[in-house]
């Protein structure tokens, strides 16, 4: 029986492995809003959703699992929508499933996870997801490559609150995966394996089979622990920077930011009220890395600029204030004639 299976397994997990944030959050969560579990049949989402089951026992009844299909695939995605249906029907858990339209063959894991995460978004405001250790560090390995900050190298944080009222919760972040394979095999609990995670076609996976373990080996300690340390202490660096932005409340509610209200403050900070700033403006387009370093740089120096913001406008500073100037279109229409 899959409910003995669970029980066990919260025997060996008790509830003080799991994530004390995401627990303290679990807790104290209303019960008018239900609960879902990411769920793709995989050890660490197999693992989550007995977990969840049986250590929040009264919240049995209004659980539900969501299962995306990628059919990216073929025959072993629709085996694992069959298994995932299956294990929810012996806990009495309601089944939610998806799946990706169209032909998506060759599809970056950036997008496949979007299509991913949409899914949950419209389903469900509370999900639960099956993070863990490992993927703590080679998600750190992945940012470094792409040059991210204290927000970035941050994630995946435990208990992540999205706009709309969305929450994601992570309770399995502080276990290793051979953790919990090792768990599940003593309880006697069959998974499903994603045959794609022994290729090399996406990046997590060049990192978690080529670069993981000569790091380890280089390091000569547990680096997968210390890059989840790390991770804890970037977290908290990255909530000090907000508080002390929120604190200072640069941005009024006509979208401009108050320039003056930043000056002598470290860079970091400036950094982030720009970002903050940008994010804001609806109006704003794309902005590159280098454009967004130049209006950085200007801001720090007080000086009077106009940076292009795409198609609808620009970035204004005059030394005190930075606003979004619309482009003013002409009040004259021209008109070809003929030769």
């Amino acid at each position: 029986m899959l409910a003995e299976g669970a029980a066990r397994l919260a025997a060996l997990i008790p509830r003080h492995r799991l994530d004390a944030a995401v627990v303290r959050w679990a807790d104290a969560a209303s019960r008018r809003v239900p609960w879902s579990i990411a769920f793709s049949g995989g050890p660490d989402s197999l693992a989550l959703l007995l977990l969840v089951w049986a250590h929040w026992p009264e919240r049995r009844r209004t659980l539900r699992a969501l299962h995306f299909n990628h059919r990216l695939r073929g025959a072993e995605s629709r085996a694992d929508a069959i298994f995932c249906r299956r294990v929810c029907a012996q806990l009495g858990v309601k089944y939610v499933p998806g799946s990706w339209a169209g032909r998506n063959a060759g599809a970056s894991e950036a997008e496949a996870r979007a299509a991913r995460m949409t899914f949950f978004a419209a389903r469900a405001r509370i999900v639960w997801m099956g993070h863990q250790q490992d993927d703590v560090a080679e998600t750190m390995l992945m940012r470094i490559a792409r040059g991210s900050g204290t927000g970035g190298l941050a994630a995946p944080r435990p208990v992540q609150f999205l706009p709309r009222g969305r929450v994601h919760l992570r309770p399995l972040i502080g276990l290793k995966k051979t953790e919990i394979i090792t768990a599940l095999r003593e309880v006697g609990v069959n998974w499903r394996d994603d045959s794609t995670n022994a290729r090399e076609h996406y990046f997590r996976n060049r990192i978690r089979r080529k670069v993981m373990p000569l790091w380890t080996e280089a390091s000569q300690r547990d680096a997968v622990a210390g890059a989840a340390r790390s991770r804890l202490l970037l977290e908290e660096d990255d909530a000090a920077l907000e508080a002390w932005l929120d604190d200072l409340a640069p941005l009024n509610q006509r979208g401009i930011l108050a320039l003056d209200v930043l000056a002598g403050k470290p860079r970091a900070l400036v950094r982030r009220a720009l970002h903050r700033w940008l994010l804001a403006e609806s109006r704003a387009g794309e902005i590159s890395r280098q454009a967004f370093d130049a209006l950085l740089l200007a801001i720090e120096r007080g000086e009077t600029t106009r940076h292009s913001l795409g198609r609808q406008g620009f970035a204004v500073t005059n030394g005190d204030q930075l606003r979004f100037e619309p482009i003013r279109k002409s009040r004259f229409k021209f008109h070809r004639t003929a030769n």
